[in-house]
Parts: C-alpha cells; sequence; structure tokens
C-alpha cells in the first residue's frame, strides 16, 4: 500500500454479481460500482483495501 496521503485506486467491475453472494453484491454497491465496466476512483485505505480483496474475483484494481 502507498503511503502517499493522494493515493487513489480506480475499480472497475469486470464481472457480473448476479447470482453472487448477497453480501458480496452489497460490498460491490459499497465501493460505488453499479454496472458492468463502471469504474470509480477511491483513496487507499485499509477499509477499501478490505472491500476490494472480499470480491477480488469481481473487480479489476489499478493503482494511480
Amino acid at each position: 500500500m502507498a503511503n502517499k496521503k493522494s493515493a487513489k485506486l480506480r475499480v472497475t467491475l469486470v464481472r457480473s454479481p448476479n447470482g453472487k453472494i448477497g453480501k458480496h453484491r452489497d460490498t460491490v454497491r459499497g465501493l460505488g460500482l453499479r454496472r458492468m465496466h463502471h469504474s470509480v476512483e477511491l483513496q487507499d485505505t485499509p477499509e477499501i483495501r478490505g472491500m476490494i480483496n472480499k470480491v477480488n474475483y469481481l473487480v479489476q484494481v489499478e493503482e494511480l
């Protein structure tokens, strides 16, 4: 994890959460992802990293 104050991550939904575990669908929505191939830029925090790790099979992550 980057130590920079302004470290950001770009998270993209690459697999559909339909038919997946309910908590995982909720986590995807909590990350702000609404539809396939939708990307959001988020702060690089331990909380966000934990959410990403929970649904890592549904998302693609890039460090900015």
